[in-house]
């Protein structure tokens, strides 16, 4: 029985329901974007959240300053170091977010059918009948019955901490509202969505332009994550931004989609960034609730054929409080694996949740479970179909390895690779074995002094689906050529024999250039 669905082929054996999880020395192949903040700061939190599969740490320039962020960034460094699981470094953008200002931090009660004014003048106290914002112009962008958004931080999606407003009247530079849902909104910052407007802020704010040019540039940060893409134009301005900061050329950008506006300009958004971020919380408020599944699947789908990675957010809000995700959410995090996610984000999850460690094991045992049955076989001829013929040699050779190691049953792809291009075109066919992509470092120079290159495009795989990095020694040699001297080659051997995925007597299928042409090869390992 051929289904035409991503799950297996053949109907899910119940006995395997019943049979425990094994756990593995990679808990999933689809990674864990952790959020990093006032819950999941210390060492021993982010040693935690590390072991239990997170390999890429998001710092929210939303909130909190540079200092802030620079003290959690040190403790990041020092858990990398003691638990030695590599992580990367996203740095998410304000973008054009509208906030509620709230100086005083007094918790603010709104009661449904009351009325409430959103103002531009910051200096105002906020109040239940007024709410300061930072945008003045929000009267000139909305009219009356339109819906009106407010959430704390994320909106949680619960409704006892966010409101849905609708606009009643337009006076001036204010927009008087009517509440629609009784809710009390503590704390200092609280996020203002528009639905469906169009709203004439710059996706890079100046606030920042001046956190990527100090913070990125010092920190050489892997990610920037482009919050409020509308256009492709904004990643270009980006990467224009980018390509004058030092070492911020090799910086990638992933566009997150969070609106209508976004979504209609996905194909070219998607052309420009080198990943996708699909922000669920905003694009769930600003899309009707039954089209929310099909974005979802259709962006996947387009990042997958384009070879780039997409990373999907707000799966498990209600562990943010609670040690158990609901049935819904458990569900929703293997079918996000089974619609092709690189990667899961978590936000206020970590970032303020109780249980940030526990979030982090529970999404990588669901993805794992989901990986098992995801139909590798149709995806894989879904790809070469889309990609057509003739392919490019790079393609060709990528999916020619996959293809060989699912028939010889290899336990792990090794592929050498300095761009980190080929390691994440053979990721892009979706090999059901760990990719290793041995990084070999390139010598550089600027006229004033010789670098190597490679640690960024080894940490940038740390958001791939299947990919698994290391950094060669650029004194190696890629093979042995006498029985002594010690090549990449045995190194990533052991590397994968240590870590439990290589045994003796497997197969590996070793994907590399000599010369000028490419090779695939098959080796099978003696005892």
């Amino acid at each position: 029985m051929h289904s035409s669905h991503l799950l297996l082929e053949e109907p899910i054996r119940m006995a395997s329901i019943l049979e425990p999880s094994k756990a593995s020395f990679f808990p999933a192949m689809t990674k864990i974007v952790g959020t990093l903040g006032p819950k999941s700061r210390s060492i021993e939190v982010i040693s935690g959240c590390l072991k239990a599969g997170m390999s890429v740490a998001r710092f929210d320039f939303s909130w909190g300053n540079a200092e802030y962020h620079q003290e959690t960034l040190e403790n990041l460094k020092a858990a990398v170091k003691s638990t030695k699981k590599l992580c990367a470094v996203m740095l998410d953008t304000v973008g054009a977010e509208m906030q509620v200002v709230n100086k005083s931090e007094k918790a603010i009660s709104l009661q449904a059918d009351a009325t409430v004014t959103l103002t531009p003048d910051e200096g105002q106290e906020a109040s239940s009948q007024l709410l300061p914002i930072n945008f003045d112009g929000l009267s000139k962008a909305v009219k009356k019955g339109d819906t009106i958004f407010i959430g704390q931080y994320l909106f949680t999606g619960s409704e006892t901490t966010s409101v849905w407003l609708e606009v009643s009247e337009v006076k001036g530079n204010d927009v008087v509202c009517v509440i629609k849902n009784s809710a009390t909104l503590a704390g200092s910052l609280f996020t203002l969505h528009a639905s469906q407007i169009h709203i004439d802020l710059p996706t890079l704010s100046d606030k920042d332009k001046e956190a990527i040019s100090t913070w990125g540039v010092q920190n050489k940060i892997d990610f920037l994550s482009l919050s409020y893409t509308r256009h492709a134009e904004d990643v270009r301005q980006a990467r224009e931004f980018l390509s004058k900061l030092g070492d911020l050329y090799q910086t990638q950008i992933f566009a997150k989609i969070e609106n209508i506006e976004g979504l209609n300009h996905f194909d070219e958004i998607l052309q420009e960034a080198d990943g996708i971020i699909l922000s669920r919380g905003n694009l769930g408020i600003d899309l009707p609730p039954e089209k929310v599944f099909l974005f979802q699947k259709a962006a996947l789908y387009k990042c997958n054929m384009a070879g780039k990675p997409a990373v999907v957010t707000r799966v498990v809000d209600s562990m943010t409080d609670n040690l158990r995700p609901t049935r819904a959410e458990a569900t929703d995090v293997a079918n996000a694996v089974l619609d092709g996610s690189d990667a899961i984000l978590l936000g206020a999850e970590t970032l303020r949740g109780l249980y940030p460690v526990e979030t982090i094991s529970i999404v990588g045992k669901i993805c794992a479970e989901a990986e098992k049955v995801f139909n590798q076989d149709l995806y894989f001829k879904k790809t070469v179909k889309y990609v057509g013929e003739p392919m490019t040699h790079l393609e060709s050779i990528a999916s020619s390895a996959v293809r060989a190691a699912i028939k010889v049953k290899a336990s792990v792809i090794i592929c050498f690779t300095s761009s980190g291009r080929a390691a994440r075109l053979i990721a892009k066919y979706r090999p059901t074995m760990p990719v290793l992509s041995v990084v070999i470092p390139r010598l550089k120079t600027n006229q004033l002094k010789w670098s190597f290159s490679g640690a960024f495009e080894a940490r940038q795989s740390l958001i791939v689906r299947g990919l698994f990095p290391m950094l060669a020694d650029p004194r190696h040699p890629a093979e042995a050529t006498s029985a002594t001297n010690e090549s990449v080659l045995k190194v990533a051997l052991d590397h994968g024999k240590a870590s439990g995925v290589i045994k003796s007597h497997d197969r590996v299928v070793v994907c590399q250039k000599v010369g000028d042409a490419s090779v695939v090869k098959i080796i099978e390992l003696d005892d």
